[in-house]
């Protein structure tokens, strides 16, 4: 995937919405931003965090700094599909990513220490940045999938000023290879979007007036710690963290149903 953006700072800003806002929100956006040329796409998504959930767990406590890991792909995910590494960071309110790309086997392979791995990427400082993430948060281990559909729109003028809806977000922490993930626990209502508006400077007036008109209000929502917190709501007989991580080597027992339990 080429021209992709490395390195992102911005504030982003959630709302929960239903179907009639989104429906009445939508001719307003229209003058002021346009739909992708993507459309509306999945994104997958691992997490990666430490056997005890140290990174969700500090993030749930909405400390002033935060940061998290995460393995992201679009759309069918195979051996050779672009994927991108990324580093999420949060303080004082505004969000700070760096990432990178590389083969989706690869990028796999590097993050969860498969012993054949090789250098997926040219080194940087950015690749720096995720080898010392690495080594800070000693056996970072796939932790969690989240998968969703996104519609995403950027500014006609403000080519920063970005606003994306989210739906069908779901999560799954049993089978945490994006190529063989399959259907996870839904964590929004039906007909229920997670918008964010994501801004490098102030939102529009015409926006904060419009949001206002609608009842829209931000709110305090994370995948990742939503389904964490779904996850450990379930049955506790259920054993959390226990994932099912499916090893490229393996493939032909995975397609049988057959996982190894690591």
């Amino acid at each position: 995937m080429s021209g992709y953006k490395e390195v992102f700072k911005r504030t982003e800003i959630k709302y929960l919405i239903n179907a009639e806002q989104y429906k009445a929100l939508m001719p307003y956006l229209e003058t002021i931003a346009r739909v992708d040329e993507y459309g509306l796409s999945r994104i997958n998504n691992i997490y990666f965090d430490t056997p005890d959930y140290r990174l969700v767990k500090t993030s749930l406590e909405k400390p002033l700094y935060k940061e998290k890991l995460r393995l992201r792909t679009y759309g069918v995910t195979g051996d050779d599909t672009d994927s991108f590494i990324e580093i999420k960071k949060k303080y004082a309110g505004i969000v700070y990513k760096r990432r990178i790309s590389g083969r989706y086997l690869d990028t796999y392979r590097y993050l969860t220490g498969y012993k054949n791995k090789r250098d997926c990427f040219e080194k940087s400082q950015i690749s720096k940045e995720i080898r010392e993430f690495m080594r800070l948060y000693a056996n970072l281990r796939p932790a969690m999938c989240i998968c969703y559909d996104r519609i995403a729109m950027a500014g006609i003028e403000d080519k920063d000023f970005r606003v994306t809806f989210d739906s069908n977000i779901t999560w799954n922490d049993r089978c945490t290879d994006l190529r063989y993930a399959g259907e996870g626990r839904n964590l929004l209502k039906d007909g229920q979007y997670l918008m964010e508006i994501k801004v490098s400077n102030a939102m529009p007036m015409g926006l904060a007036r419009k949001l206002s008109e609608l009842s829209i209000f931000p709110v305090s929502f994370s995948k990742y710690g939503s389904g964490y917190a779904d996850m450990m709501n379930m049955d506790k007989d259920r054993v959390p963290g226990r994932n099912t991580i499916v090893r490229p080597e393996r493939n032909d027992r995975v397609m049988k149903g057959v996982a190894a339990y690591v």
